[in-house]
């Protein structure tokens, strides 16, 4: 029995946590991420870096950003995002120092080599090109830079909090990558859309991400900070220039990014028709475990998002994930078969449908519950209590009610990804114990239910290089 994902972005020991700079070049996507290769603790910050031709299979390359004493990043490498600067590949990050008390630094790095397509040399600026949040505005938490161009023009977002207990998204104008201005606050806490969505849950926004649609709309996702890692949300709505020659984001629509317990920080990468998204998913289990195994925290698998007609978010895991799927799936009929510990599932629901998916020695079971009339989905995982303030109640997903509801499953070891009728995900992170039996039963009207497991000789772990 293994806990260990295993088609998921996870260097082989140490700690990982937030995705940064998801970047496409010269036909490699890479990924980035917080990595503490000495311990499964969450202390001396570098950036682990990982490329892939198709999303799926993994190289994992020398550490991309180390601390430095005398530099500004001398007690951490935090997050932030890589874009092209006039064909230089540029990490725009967030720099930390002995006394940070929550306010960092915004640092530059530049790729040595341009030319390597798997860019595993970075040379870091010595001098932040922000060194600290704006005056006046009583800043407490000022950290993880996401820059993107608008209206022909190059702008940052910077996640902040303020004395007052209000969170807030900085602007910047960065067309000059080594030259900021600040440009005002796109949006804080007490916008009406955000106070509804979001209420006083937060106290400072983390990590925010902004991608465009092809209707115009642009969404913002935000990490809710309360002093802690808490949940993610979404804001849909309209970009427009603001009278200070800045802009500032006319809000429609929110709601919750991931109903799970086990999802934060995600970072997106707007691509010409699409936009990848992937988040963070920390250990659920006992600190003493997590030493023993060596390792804590595993990237999510690559999503694509968008927005549907209303504003809602659209979901749906990347396409490029069926290469993990063999010739011939493992079931194709609800019936009773193993599950193995790696496995994707889709099961369309044409009425109350209940699937089983692992069963303890006492009889209980981990459980979805789906009906399309009523439009929920219930996730049961009560019988495997987790740590952690939320605990171990059901989850429940609300979607427009219809005649049948499409699910997909994807789990990895201890990760669970449910996709939900390409309108709601939810993570979870869920440990297999001695004498658990991983089985599944499905009970509901003519439930379509298929899964493959994927092919070893696919998967494979990541490769060093």
């Amino acid at each position: 029995m293994s806990h260990t994902p295993r088609f998921r972005v996870r260097p082989p020991a140490g700690w990982i946590n937030d995705p940064n700079g998801p970047f496409r070049w010269r036909g490699r996507h890479h990924l980035f991420f917080q990595y503490n290769p000495n311990a499964p603790v969450h202390a001396d910050i570098h950036w682990g870096h990982a490329s892939s031709r198709d999303l799926v299979h993994w190289d994992h390359h020398p550490v991309a950003l180390t601390p430095a004493p005398g530099r500004p990043d001398a007690a951490g490498c935090w997050s932030g995002c890589v874009v092209d600067d006039a064909g230089t590949p540029t990490a725009v990050y967030t720099g930390i120092d002995r006394d940070h008390t929550g306010l960092g630094t915004i640092c530059l790095a530049r790729a040595a080599d341009p030319d390597d397509e798997r860019l595993t040399g970075w040379t870091p600026l010595p001098t932040p090109v922000v060194a600290g949040p704006p005056p006046g505005l009583d800043v407490v938490m000022f950290r993880d830079p996401f820059v993107f161009r608008h209206a022909d023009r190059r702008w940052a977002l910077v996640g902040a909090g303020h004395a007052d207990g209000t969170p807030s998204v900085l602007l910047y104008d960065c067309d000059d990558l080594t030259d900021w201005r600040f440009a005002g606050v796109l949006l804080d806490g007490r916008d009406p859309v955000a106070a509804d969505v979001f209420g006083d849950k937060a106290v400072g926004w983390e990590c925010p991400q902004l991608y465009g649609t092809p209707g115009g709309d642009h969404v913002l996702l935000l990490s809710l900070w309360d002093g802690d890692p808490c949940s993610t949300g979404y804001l849909t709505g309209r970009l427009e220039a603001s009278g200070e020659g800045g802009l500032r984001l006319l809000t429609r629509v929110g709601g919750r990014l991931d109903q799970g317990r086990d999802f934060y920080a995600p970072a997106v990468l707007q691509e010409p028709h699409r936009a990848l998204l992937w988040g963070w998913s920390w250990e659920a289990r006992p600190q003493e475990e997590v030493h023993r195994a060596g390792w804590a925290g595993v990237l999510t698998a690559p999503r694509v998002v968008g927005v549907h007609p209303d504003g809602s978010l659209r979901v749906r895991p990347a396409p490029e994930l069926d290469l993990l799927r063999p010739a011939e799936p493992f079931v194709t009929a609800p019936d009773r078969v193993p599950l193995p510990e790696t496995y994707d599932l889709t099961i369309t629901a044409y009425g109350p449908t209940t699937v089983s998916l692992l069963r303890d020695a006492s009889g209980r079971e981990l459980t979805l519950r789906a009906d399309p009339a009523g439009g929920t989905v219930l996730l049961d995982r009560g019988a495997w209590p987790r740590t952690g303030r939320e605990g171990s109640a059901p989850i429940t997903v609300h979607v427009p009610k219809a005649p049948e509801l499409a699910l997909r499953l994807l789990v990895d070891g201890s990760l669970l990804e449910l996709f939900v009728a390409e309108r709601a995900t939810a993570t979870e992170r869920v440990y297999r114990r001695p004498g658990d039996i991983a089985e599944l039963v499905v009970d509901g009207p003519g439930a379509r239910v298929t899964g493959w497991a994927p092919d070893p000789q696919r998967l494979g772990r990541p490769r060093g290089r």
